[in-house]
This record gives structure tokens, sequence and C-alpha cells, in this order.
């Protein structure tokens, strides 16, 4: 590759009309594996995705675990760590922490308070939510001042409970603060909102950096519509920028729209463009780490849980190979620009699970391909 030049795949961007299931392939065994690097290799863990897909959440954590990755993102979610005024109940996250510590694997720690990653995104208790949040409008300190305050105290009470743990290697303060979840909701964190809870984990410890996030549109309609839906304080890449230490990208290059029939209409996209190059020219001057916090590695189609097709059979938005490509892809991008990724985390390790115990295992063994060669 010449100095400088961007891959025809970075560069280019379609709509498409195709049907939904193609014929499973082992295109994964010949992917070529970008190298690494310095760039630390992990996944993000959803035990409430791993419950849709009907899956035992400890027994699938267990069985990821066992892979030889780096780091693990896990989440507090609110509405389970606080299922009921004046209780704090952190069974469930303190389990999976000490699995991970059992495996040696270093740990990002999403303290929500509000949004967490994984659907429905926003996990608020129900006593917490005293005035609902409104669509269309940003949720401020003054709009919801009891959410706020209790906001500000959970995130203070999850970072002081584990902040002692050498394992855990950042924080992660909400998740897409400043960004709707697709056509469910338009409301959005206030920056101002997102701020005091930055300062709070701060306060409760001033030793780990903050990791912040947003999505990356790959494709103009995607792209113009964020800006539209976010203008009034820039979506949550841009509000990263100004308060996390690393900010974090979800990439998601290839996924559905609508269902037309027997066929799906896709977005098929790229890191190319304005917004990505900027962000990572950005990440180099300002010498601020960047991080792939969600690598697509499972299909994203018009249902919120990933279908699974009959054997011999994989959803088009991403095949195996895929999860190979988009690694490639992201490591590429950063090098180009001379930006080595703080981390590239594969989003979808419950799907793969879910797959080989349906007689597909080729999600699991592209995972571990990239593992092994990278």
């Amino acid at each position: 590759m010449m100095p400088g030049r961007v891959p025809a795949r970075l560069r280019t961007g379609a709509l498409r009309i195709v049907r939904a299931t193609r014929p499973l392939t082992d295109r994964w065994r010949e992917e070529p594996v970008a190298s690494r690097g310095p760039t630390l290799l992990g996944i993000s863990f959803r035990p409430r995705q791993a419950e849709a897909l009907g899956l035992d959440p400890e027994a699938t954590l267990r069985t990821l675990l066992a892979y030889p990755f780096d780091l693990v993102r896990l989440g507090a979610y609110w509405d389970r760590v606080e299922p009921a005024p004046g209780r704090f109940v952190p069974d469930e996250l303190d389990r999976e922490l000490e699995a991970a510590e059992r495996a040696g694997k270093r740990i990002i720690l999403c303290v929500g308070a509000v949004k967490t990653f994984g659907y429905p995104e926003c996990f608020v208790p129900v006593h917490q939510l005293k005035t609902r949040m409104r669509e269309g409008a940003l949720v401020t300190p003054r709009s919801h001042p009891a959410l706020f305050g209790a906001a500000v105290a959970f995130v203070t009470r999850v970072v002081e409970r584990y902040r002692d743990r050498a394992s855990i290697l950042a924080w992660q303060v909400e998740h897409e603060a400043a960004d709707p979840l697709g056509m469910e909701h338009s409301w959005r964190l206030a920056e101002a909102f997102a701020r005091a809870e930055v300062d709070a984990v701060r306060a409760a410890d001033p030793t780990r950096p903050i990791m912040m996030n947003g999505f990356l549109p790959t494709s103009l309609p995607v792209a113009a519509q964020q800006w539209w839906r976010t203008r009034d304080q820039g979506d949550s890449l841009e509000v990263a920028r100004r308060l996390a230490d690393i900010v974090g990208i979800g990439y998601y290059p290839r996924h559905a729209l609508l269902r037309a029939g027997s066929r799906t209409v896709y977005l098929d996209g790229g890191l190319r463009g304005r917004r990505a190059q900027g962000l990572r020219a950005w990440a180099k001057a300002a010498g601020r780490g960047l991080m792939i916090t969600e690598g697509q590695a499972e299909p994203w189609e018009v249902a919120t849980t990933p279908p699974s097709p009959a054997a011999g059979t994989a959803m088009y938005s991403c095949p195996p190979e895929r999860v190979i490509q988009n690694y490639r892809e992201c490591l590429e991008w950063a090098r180009l620009g001379g930006v080595p990724l703080y981390a590239y985390l594969f989003w979808g390790a419950e799907y793969w699970v879910s797959r080989a115990q349906r007689g597909d295992p080729s999600y699991l063994r592209a995972f571990a391909r990239v593992l092994d060669e990278a």
C-alpha cells in the first residue's frame, strides 16, 4: 500500500437492497488479520443480551473469558444494582468483575448512570424517574433535578466501591450520552449533566482515565440525520472530545434500514469522510486516547435482537468474515493517521456463543483467529 493511500473499502459506501440471509462460507479463514501493535483487544459483555438470546449470562461470560484477549468492558446497570428505593445490590456486577479478574483480564467499567451499553441503553430504575424524559428535548440538571442528583450519587457510589481493584483500567461515564437511540427515543443528556457525572467520577478516583463514547456515522444519510438531531450541543463524540481522556467510537459499517418483501435495504459504509478523518487528526494533535468501543461483529438487522438464521446461512449485515474485516479496517485507518488505537472491543460476543450452540462456531473461530494472529 502506498503511504497515505486510503484503501478502497474505506472510501466507498452504498445503499444496497439484497436478501438478508446469505450462504455461510469459510471466507473468515482466509481474511488477512492486521497486526494489533500496542492495541488492547477485547469484548463488551451484556448480560441482558445473553438473556435475550436464551443464554445463561454467567455461563456465557465464563465461555468468553476463556479466550486470550486483554480487556473486557462491563456495565453497572442502574436498575439492576438499585432494584428498589434504598437498596444497593451489586452482586451480579461483583461476580462479573471477579470472573474477569480470575481470568486475568483488565476491565473498563461503565458506571452509567442513565445510559449503559446494550439495548435499550437507558437503565434508570422506575423509582428514580420522577419526571418523564420528553422526546426531542435535552435532559438537564434543571429539567430533572431528582434524576440528576441520584445519577451523580450512583456513579460516585459505584466508583468508590470498585476503585481499589487494580484490574480496572478506566471508567466509562454514560453511553453515547448526547445521542438519541435510533428511532426509539429522541431525548438526550445535556452536556452539563454528563459533565457533572465526570466531575464526580474524577473526585472519587483521580487516578484513572475517563472514557466516553459515541456512534460514528459511516454514510452520508446517517451523518446528516445525526447532525440534525444533535445540532444544539453536538453529538456524543463531540461531547466526549470535550470531557473525556479517551474517546470511544462505535463502528457499524453495515446495517439494515428496513425490510422490503423478501429483501432488506442496507447502508454499507466505511471509515471515510471528514468526520472520521477529523476525529483521527484531533486525537493525534491533542495527544488523547482513541479506541473502538464497539467494532461490529454481530448482525445489525431490522430486529433489535440479532436474528440467527438456519444452519448454513448468515445475515448479510455481518457474516463471520466481517468480524475480521471490520477489525482490520479500523486498525488500518488508525495506522494511516499515525494514531495507534488504545483498544479495539469486538461487539457481539454473546451472539457468537448463541450461534455456536446452534451449530455454527465460525464467529468464535474468526475471533480466535484475530487473537492468535494479531
